[in-house]
């Protein structure tokens, strides 16, 4: 009973639904027809029906043949702008009712509320029309008829589900569900040519459905054994691509596949066993591979990607355990060999276009590059972090891509894609190397593949590998700096990972600048030169200093700074550049700081350590000269603002020999002399390097004698800036001169400080100051000597008086009648040879001395007339001003004249 009301229902609903399309087919067509007859039946714009009448007649007559091409034109013309007219009058009477509805005293509302009352009296008014269309056209009858028997089906439908004729066993739906799909399936297939979309449509739903209920008969249900129901859905998969591809549709097979995957999600209960659950999806996917080696339908190919990976990834998550190994790492690997051989069946189509744009744009970069990601990092879970197999699976993925890319690389169509493949070859060598060795040997191996990366880069003339070159010497430098900073192990000097991978790191940054300035890319290869210079300096110094013993480790460091020099100086030689002669300037100018402190630890302590060694000087000097050598032979070194790279260069190569010897001479001697006679000898140096700089500038310009006359005059003041400093570094010392007596202005620090004043005097008279001081030069030549006169005072003192070396010596009387002599004495000189010379500066000067001198008499000499002292200070204050009254009574009248 129930199976035959089923059945009843069928055949009075399906002939039902038939008639109701029919009828709304046919209801839509007589609108139309009524529709277009109106048109055709309305008069022109502007002529009345009566003028029309009347010119009929005439125009038939005229007219009896057939209508000439010209007046056709003319009528379509007509009937165009008849009907323009007829819509701009529908128009301006709709804006003339709107109008008139509106109230006159309601002035101006909002815009959308006018327009929503519009829309919805406009829709009220078509549903009227509509409702009574239905009522007045058409066949009344048979619309109530079929209206009345859809209402007494569902009467029945709803009495047979209350009184239980519609249950069935499991068997009997699933297997109406089937025929069903069945049915819809040949449906689909009978009408594949006249309604194509839902016929595709249908065809896909209905394999879907047929592939959820083996699922669930099998899985769900048990009433089908596995191995069938897996071959029945391998061969739904494969029906599937067979109409996919004899069709031509990616719409029935993207239903298809959706459902398919779906499936298991749908109806399983439990998680199953995962040997049935991934072989389901292997036979899914070599069903979309056997699609992909006919059809080129790239959203089907990324449907089975995503799909696969987002189950495999979210199994793995949740139920993978070591036991399933076996089952995961070859469905894995069936995965990765599928979506890595899609993109290379399209490549080799591909030669049907040979564009290489076209190319190009037919790669699928989720599949190339998402594929070996994602199956890398599902091994790397299934290995669980295991470094060395990892390492090993790394490298044979890269050979594979590489053998690829070996392959694809020689037809044009495919050359693209066998870039990607060489790309992603370097790439998976590139992280075998951080897997299988150390940090310290992959960064020198991944800064090795970065400098081969920008070789590429620039061959191919393509961006991105230079910036991946580029970006891995970076990745690789600071892999390496980390190691060096939290692993310190002991190991053998230059024999060593870190050793060696530092020189790799420098080398390819070197190696990268070399081929980015050759390239003509100046900036780029600038950074680079600049990053391997510093990676090798760097880890040479960390090798002096590991491993050098202290007494050395400076001169260890000159020849480092020496030879690297040579080496810039050499290259620029044979290929000028700017940035090499810069180079070769900081190495001498490094030079020069470390001479300077090896000078300053001389005179702060001059028995911590020991002498620098002669063999490191001597190699900085003479490759020195060999790098001054080189600069000279371009210009691209002799020119530049405010000083060239040249200058900077000879300046701090002259410097190296002052430096170094002033340091010698500062070493303990086996004589028993004050420091006094060593700290005047320090100073002979820079005073000889002086002299030839003023004398004899064609001694030591060489090997620039020619471009350095242009900067002279700035080593010149370099050498007198040095000179200064010594010299007041020399003012605190007390100058004892041992094991001679002292002597007033003959001890060994004040001839040094006086030759000092006579040397920069010189340099004054020949023109070598700078033209600011140069203005200021006899001020700070006098005022200087009046400083070194006031010091010798107090050094003598100190020696002879036996005054204490200290602030406390100004508070003896015998301090205070020196100074007061001294500068009295000093005094009356100015006025006396202000007033002859007639130069009024020097009077006045003179003059504010003296009344400096009568008020520390005042304030200061009044607190010692006790004694002879203080009453000598009077005395002698006094007769001096009276020899000045008989000398120079009164300033110069003239104006003063310079000598």
């Amino acid at each position: 009973m129930p199976l035959l009301l089923t059945l009843l229902v069928i055949l009075l609903g399906l002939p039902s639904l038939v008639a109701v399309v029919a009828l709304v087919r046919l209801t839509r067509l007589s609108r139309r027809v009524a529709a277009l007859e109106a048109v055709l039946s309305r008069p022109a714009a502007g002529v009345a029906p009566s003028e029309r009448a009347e010119a009929a007649p005439g125009a038939r007559a005229d007219r009896p043949g057939p209508m000439a091409p010209a007046q056709e034109a003319q009528e379509a013309r007509e009937a165009r702008e008849t009907k323009g007219a007829r819509e701009a009058l529908t128009v301006d009477a709709w804006r003339e009712a709107d109008a008139t509805e509106r109230p006159p005293g309601e002035g101006r509302r909002r815009v959308w509320r006018g327009g929503l009352s519009r829309r919805l009296a406009a829709a009220t008014r078509r549903a009227r029309g509509a409702a009574a269309r239905w009522l007045s056209e058409g066949n009344l009858p048979v619309k109530i008829g079929i209206l009345v028997l859809f209402a007494g089906l569902a009467a029945l439908i709803r009495h047979a589900s209350t009184q239980g004729w519609l249950t069935l066993s499991v068997e009997l739906r699933l297997a109406g569900i089937a025929a069903l799909a069945v049915a819809a399936l040949g449906l689909g297939w009978h009408q594949r040519q006249a309604r194509r979309a839902f016929a595709l449509s249908l065809q896909g739903g209905a394999i879907g459905v047929l592939l959820m209920v083996i699922f669930a008969a099998a899985q769900r249900f048990a009433l089908l054994p596995l191995p069938l129901a897996f071959l029945l859905s391998a061969a739904l998969v494969a029906g599937l691509g067979v109409l996919g591809v004899l069709q031509n549709a990616l719409s029935l097979a993207v239903l298809g596949s959706l459902a398919g995957f779906l499936a298991p999600l749908w109806l399983a209960r439990g998680p199953g066993d995962p040997l049935v659950l991934f072989g389901y999806y292997a036979l899914l996917n070599l069903g979309i591979f056997a699609i992909a080696w006919v059809r080129h339908w790239r959203l089907l190919e990324l449907l089975g990607f995503v799909a696969t990976s987002a189950i495999a990834t979210a199994w793995g998550v949740l139920e993978y355990a070591p036991a399933h190994f076996a089952v995961a790492q070859p469905f894995l690997a069936l995965f990765f060999l599928l979506y890595l051989a899609i993109p290379i069946l399209h490549a080799r189509r591909g030669a049907e276009t040979p564009s290489p744009r076209a190319a190009v744009r037919r790669l699928d970069g989720t599949l190339i590059f998402g594929t070996p990601l994602l199956a890398f990092g599902l091994q790397a879970a299934l290995l669980e972090g295991e470094r060395l197999p990892l390492a090993l699976c790394a490298l044979g993925v890269a050979l594979l891509y590489a053998l690829l890319a070996a392959g694809l690389i020689r037809r044009a169509p495919s050359r693209p894609l066998g870039e990607a493949h060489a790309a992603l070859a370097m790439g998976f060598a590139t992280l075998a190397i951080p897997l299988a060795l150390s940090a310290r040997v992959s960064a020198g191996l991944l800064a090795v593949e970065g400098a081969a990366l920008v070789w590429l880069g620039l061959r191919q003339h393509r961006l991105l590998p230079r910036l991946a070159g580029l970006a891995l010497q970076l990745v690789a430098g600071l892999t390496l700096l980390a190691s060096l900073l939290f692993a310190w192990t002991p190991d053998t000097p230059v024999a060593n990972a870190a050793f060696m991978a530092g020189v790799l790191v420098a080398g390819a940054g070197l190696v990268s600048a070399e081929l980015l300035w050759r390239d003509g890319r100046r900036r780029w290869a600038l950074g680079a030169f600049a990053w391997g210079l510093a990676g090798w300096l760097g880890i040479a110094a960390r090798e002096i200093a590991r491993h050098a013993p202290p007494s050395l480790a400076d001169d260890w460091r000159l020849a480092l700074l020496a030879v690297t020099g040579l080496a810039l100086a050499e290259r620029h030689r044979r290929r000028p550049a700017t940035a090499l002669a810069w180079g070769v300037a900081g190495g001498l100018l490094l030079a020069a700081l470390l001479l300077g402190g090896a000078l300053e630890r001389a005179l702060m302590a001059p028995l911590a350590g020991g002498p620098l060694a002669p063999w490191g000087f001597a190699l900085m000097v003479a490759l020195g000269y060999r790098q001054l050598q080189g600069l000279a032979r371009h210009p691209e070194a002799l020119v530049g603002e405010p000083l060239p790279p040249a200058a900077w260069a000879q300046g701090a190569w002259l410097a190296a020999t002052p430096l170094f010897l002033s340091t010698l001479l500062l070493q303990p001697l086996p004589l028993n002399l004050a420091p006094a006679w060593q700290l005047a000898a320090a100073l002979l140096p820079w005073l000889t390097l002086a002299v030839l700089l003023c004398r004899r500038p064609d001694w030591v310009l060489r090997p620039l004698v020619e471009p350095a006359r242009a900067w002279r005059v700035s080593l010149a003041t370099g050498v007198l800036l040095a000179l200064a400093l010594a010299w007041v570094a020399l003012l605190p010392r007390p100058g004892d001169p041992y094991p001679l007596p002292w002597l007033p202005l003959a001890n060994p620090l004040a001839l040094a400080q006086w030759t000092t004043l006579l040397v920069a005097f010189q340099l004054w008279r020949g023109g070598l100051w700078p033209a600011a001081p140069a203005r200021h030069a006899t001020a700070l030549l006098g005022g200087a000597a009046f400083l070194l006169l006031t010091v010798e005072l107090l050094r003598g003192a100190h020696l002879a008086g036996g005054a204490p070396w200290s602030p406390a010596m100004l508070e003896l009387g015998l301090v205070q009648t020196g100074l007061t002599l001294l500068w009295s004495l000093l005094g009356v000189i100015g006025w006396v040879l202000g007033s002859r010379r007639r130069q009024r500066t020097l009077w006045r000067l003179a003059a504010l001395l003296m009344a400096v001198v009568l008020v520390k008499l005042v304030v200061v000499d009044r607190q010692h007339l006790g004694n002879l002292l203080g009453i000598a200070s009077f005395i002698g204050y006094g007769l001096l001003c009276i020899g000045v009254g008989y000398l120079a009574p009164a300033p110069p009248r003239r104006q003063e004249e310079t000598p």
